[in-house]
């Protein structure tokens, strides 16, 4: 690979001594596991953190449609082996990434071959189960997976319903006890004051899980197939030497420790693109927000949005404001009905080849746009000359979507999180890899790290975004949202939320609006990552508040390092971030619908000093009456200094520290 280097710093790749040939320990000696078979040769595992039991022992198995493999096996072999390396990101949260774990795996014999191999890694506990070729490779379905957690205390947990379409739900709190089935991730407040998340890595050809609760028990449910073609109750179609995705839980003393675990990550395969020079974090404006104010129009007529006029407009905006590409949405024919979408055929009044060769003139990229309509079999028949296409006219990006609760496969109409939806995601990504060009997913499958194998998958949506806060009924989303979202859904991967909105009155819809200061829609840009982070709002309302619009046009969406300052879930957050470009840092603090005040350390600072750019809350500001009330301060500091933070309701403050 040459943009993705590998820095070996120790390395056991071979079979390794186990002090027992049933039990695993961290690195660090913090997280044990402790694997066992019951009396009737059931698998179960235990976890253990500081002499403490976390994970009682718990089962593990799969039902398969021919076959029971939850029970009556015995143990055939067992080994142990260990890595420790660090590698470097194409992009991300931070440069380099340690990859450092011991391995224990455990070969199973019973109605059929079973391996199971765990993982203790200093920041958490992983598994996933192999189903070993005997001979030639054969058909399996899979009607259930038995993977539990069998919490010793009962921890509270934030969770979205599984069914919750797109994901895009307002995460909320209760004991576990009290919850439904919900998707994946959740992430767990501890009764002993530590914190956990539990999700999937690596999910390739296989159903999504969502998780289901029965006392202090977390279970798992595979989506299920709709229409199945052959067994009841399908899950998954899979053959002999099958690796499922990995089942891992973060273990973490407090949020800023778990916030900076990299175990998802770690659990993917290294990057498959050879050349990823291509692949280019980047801010990016676009013709969207104008439909959602229902000023413009997706389809052709007389306030459509995306035509050349516009676009050259907004083109031109973003060359002025260092601002690296333009979103067109409603570029190109089947916006009048949703019956069918052409990806090579633009609307006569978008011109794509002047547009094109302006792109290439001012150096502003153009995000391409693909809407399905749920029509991912159409779409996939399409790929190859869609993107073809794209490339041919300068486009390096797009943004997917497929809005409809139950997708069009080529099996036929599935949920989008079925083992159907993710093969066609995974096709989306490798084919346009191809084509040198990065996705945006709207409507996705929830993230499990996949941009670290493909990291042209660069973000997805899969959240209550930014446009709720358009037309939502309940009047937007609540101020707290935001402060929930950097320790769950954030947690699964890069997301679209697209902050940046700069005019807070809505004409069409009065009652709905955007529950935040300006100054908290800067912090955003910090507070919730994404390598393409769009700035939503439209040109006009950015140049009525330059000064502030200036932070925008700094912050950058590639960083070095980064760290959580402080923050509670569903109150507040504070994070900063170090440029990966530069030796400049930039800090984002945002607060729910309590006023705030923080003292904050500048220890995260390189040796030196900065200039301290300080975008600020107003001393009258509010979310509902002020939010446009904000000063902006300089100051020189180094490491040695703090500053207080005072937070509006459902305000913020973003700070760029300029390297002097």
């Amino acid at each position: 690979m040459k943009k993705l280097i590998y820095l070996l710093i120790f390395s056991l790749l071979g079979i390794v001594s186990c002090s027992r040939p049933d039990e695993v320990t961290s690195p660090d000696g913090r997280n044990h596991i402790h694997f066992e078979l019951t009396a009737d040769g059931t698998p179960t595992y235990t976890v253990v953190r500081d002499g403490k039991t976390v994970i009682e022992p718990s089962a593990l198995g799969f039902v398969l449609e021919n076959a029971d493999l939850t029970r009556g096996f015995e143990v055939k072999n067992s080994y142990c082996s260990s890595l420790d390396e660090t590698w470097t990101q194409v992009w991300g949260e931070e440069r380099d990434v340690r990859n450092h774990y011991n391995e224990l795996v455990v070969e199973l014999k019973g109605e059929r071959l079973l391996t199971i191999c765990f993982r203790a890694y200093d920041d958490g506990v992983a598994l996933r189960y192999i189903f070993p070729r005997e001979g030639d490779a054969e058909a399996l379905t899979v009607t259930d997976e038995k993977t539990e957690y069998r919490f010793a205390e009962e921890p509270e947990a934030w969770s979205i319903g599984w069914r919750t379409s797109y994901y895009e739900g307002l995460w909320k709190k209760a004991p576990i006890s009290e919850k439904d089935t919900a998707c994946s991730p959740i992430t767990l407040e501890m009764a002993n004051g530590t914190y956990a998340f539990l999700h999937e890595a690596a999910l390739t050809d296989f159903p999504a899980q969502a998780l289901t609760f029965e006392g202090s028990k977390v279970g798992t449910y595979l989506i299920p197939w709709l229409k199945d073609r052959h067994a009841l109750d399908a899950r998954a179609y899979i053959e002999t030497g099958f690796q499922t995705p990995w089942r891992f839980l973060i273990l973490a003393d407090n949020l800023h420790d778990l916030i900076g675990s990299r175990l998802m990550l770690n659990l993917n395969e290294p990057c498959q693109i050879e050349d990823t020079s291509w692949i280019r974090p980047m801010k990016f404006i676009g013709i969207w927000w104008g439909m959602h104010m229902e000023s413009m129009t997706w389809k052709q007529g007389p306030i459509h949005g995306a035509t050349t006029t516009n676009m050259t407009r907004y083109m031109q905006f973003a060359k002025e404001h260092n601002i690296g590409g333009v979103l067109a949405e409603g570029w190109n024919l089947g916006w009048e009905d949703w019956s069918r979408f052409y990806m090579t055929r633009p609307y006569d009044d978008y011109d794509i080849d002047s547009i094109s060769r302006l792109s290439a003139e001012l150096g502003v990229e153009v995000i391409g746009h693909n809407e399905t309509g749920g029509n991912a079999a159409l779409y996939e028949t399409e790929l190859e000359e869609a993107y073809a296409y794209h490339q041919e006219h300068g486009i390096h990006a797009i943004k997917t979507g497929y809005v409809s609760p139950i997708i069009r496969t080529l099996d036929g109409p599935q949920y989008n999180r079925s083992q159907s939806g993710v093969r066609h995601y995974r096709k989306v990504i490798e084919t346009a890899a191809k084509y040198h060009i990065a996705i945006d997913n709207h409507e996705p499958v929830m993230p499990t790290g996949l941009q670290r194998t493909f990291p042209n998958l660069m973000t997805q949506e899969g959240v209550r975004g930014q446009e709720w806060n358009a037309w939502s009924r309940d009047g937007g989303s609540p101020c707290e949202h935001v402060t929930v979202l950097p320790f769950t859904r954030v947690m699964a991967g890069p997301v679209d939320y697209t902050p940046g909105v700069f005019a807070f009155e809505n004409p069409v819809y009065p009652q709905t609006r955007v529950h935040s200061t300006l100054m908290n829609q800067l912090a955003l840009f910090v507070v919730i990552y994404s390598p393409l982070q769009m700035a939503c709002d439209l040109p006009e309302n950015y140049m009525k508040h330059p000064d502030a619009f200036r932070f925008i046009e700094h912050v950058p969406c590639d960083w070095s390092k980064s760290t959580l300052l402080d923050g509670k879930i569903g109150d507040y957050v504070v994070m900063a971030r170090r440029d990966r470009n530069s030796d400049n840092w930039y800090l984002g603090a945002i607060t729910d619908e309590q006023a705030r005040e923080f003292t904050v350390s500048l220890d995260f600072l390189d040796e030196g000093n900065y200039t301290a750019i300080i975008y600020r809350d107003g001393d009258g500001a509010d979310w509902e009456n002020a939010p446009y009330d904000y000063q902006i301060e300089e100051k020189t500091v180094n490491k040695a200094d703090s500053l207080t933070l005072r937070l509006a309701t459902g305000g913020g403050c973003a700070i760029e520290f300029v390297k002097m």
